[in-house]
């Protein structure tokens, strides 16, 4: 009989995608909840040695419904997909699209310059562009010393 290693992680993936099926069904029985559970845009991210290059799909979202938050050490990103047309007969065969709010937060590899991030969307993909901090030379800030007596 040959030894299996056991994956503790395998087992909780499999459980996080039946409870994630347990949800998509519920919600799909349950129109008025659909736009509560909200979603998160696939994410792309890397770096050179001159900056940090971020990637969303978010096809369908006009950008003027996307807000980018840029700290030196991570990025967010928040929008909305606004359904079309609300259809409320029967007939649907199936019913996939995700449509509401979106948040999402991805820290940093490496401290980066958020006044000087550039963002461009294209085809439905977002792409924030944010130049890296240089490495050891954070500006100092000097401290006046108070003599007690």
């Amino acid at each position: 009989m040959a030894l299996m290693r056991w994956d503790p992680f395998q087992d909780l993936w499999q459980v996080r995608e039946e409870v994630n099926r347990l949800f998509d069904h519920t919600l799909s029985r349950y129109p008025a909840l659909r736009g509560l559970r909200g979603w998160q845009p696939a994410v792309d991210m890397y770096e050179d040695d001159k900056e940090i290059t971020v990637k969303a799909e978010i096809p369908g979202v006009e950008p003027k419904d996307v807000d980018i938050t840029v700290t030196a050490d991570s990025i967010s990103l928040r929008g909305e997909l606004k359904e079309e047309t609300e259809r409320r007969e029967d007939g649907y065969i199936r019913a996939e699209r995700r449509f509401g709010e979106f948040y999402r937060t991805l820290p940093l590899p490496a401290e980066v310059k958020p006044e000087e991030a550039r963002a461009t969307f294209k085809n439905g993909v977002l792409e924030v562009k944010m130049p890296k901090a240089q490495v050891g030379r954070r500006e100092g800030v000097k401290v006046k010393i108070n003599e007690v007596h």
